[in-house]
């Protein structure tokens, strides 16, 4: 930088003249703006060529938004749809159910008005459920019993479970006393109108379970015949269903 120091204007202005020493200065300035023009120039037209991809990337998301919330929308009333008809179905099963179920009723009643020989002395199973509880191969039973006389005495007697399956390949069946801890009293029932006997059973290790027979034993007395009736059910229809029971009557 030191030629710098070393140039004074003022003889560079003796030297060459005035005028050119003007003309030289004015050429410098000319030229100094064009060059700041032209680099001006290209710092805009690439600042405008970046604007004007940033705008097209920028219309580009807006319109692939555009089409997801469109997209949104439609999956929405898909489902809302979709959860309506669920839901009709859902009444008109509940419905279904409903009138199955009366009519199963009045099946019942019709059984037993038409087929006395169904009943124990008036005495039905109105219900048996087996649900399983969380341990394993334990389950739990429910046994409803009802009369159907007008002139109702107190029916006295007690009932069973025995259940059916295969074990090693085997047909085999195990009673309530094999199966559970309850004693006499707690399977027997005296009631005048209904009575709910409840309890656990535990079925052995590898043991199939393919049907189940509840047994409802009258002893003779006084005021009643002795009398014994057996229900038969599918154990994985049981589980599920309650009302498809196949009587059979023994005396």
């Amino acid at each position: 930088m030191n030629w710098l120091a070393k140039i004074n204007l003022n003889s560079v202005v003796q030297n060459i003249g005035v005028f050119r020493s003007s003309l030289l200065l004015v050429l410098l300035i000319f030229v100094c703006l064009f060059c700041g023009y032209r680099m001006g120039n290209y710092f805009h037209n690439y600042q405008s060529d970046a604007l004007s991809h940033q705008k097209k990337r920028l219309e580009l998301l807006y319109n692939i938004q555009t089409e997801q919330i469109k997209r949104i929308n439609t999956l929405e009333v898909e489902l809302e749809v979709e959860r309506m008809a669920s839901q009709r179905s859902l009444t008109s099963l509940k419905e279904v159910e409903s009138t199955h179920y009366q009519l199963k009723k009045e099946l019942a009643f019709y059984e037993k008005v038409m087929a006395p020989e169904k009943q124990i002395e008036g005495v039905v199973l109105d219900e048996l459920a087996i649900t399983p509880t969380e341990k394993p191969n334990e389950f739990n039973f429910k046994a409803v019993l009802m009369q159907q006389q007008k002139q109702k005495r107190y029916s006295k007697g007690n009932i069973d479970i025995v259940v059916f399956g295969k074990l090693a390949g085997a047909d085999v069946k195990f009673t309530l006393k094999d199966l559970s801890m309850m004693t006499s009293k707690e399977l027997s029932f005296s009631f005048k109108f209904f009575q709910t006997i409840v309890g656990t059973l535990t079925i052995p290790e590898k043991f199939v379970p393919e049907k189940v027979n509840i047994v409802i034993t009258q002893p003779k007395s006084r005021w009643q015949k002795y009398r014994r009736l057996e229900e038969s059910f599918q154990w994985q229809e049981k589980l599920n269903n309650t009302e498809n029971a196949i009587p059979v009557i023994l005396d």
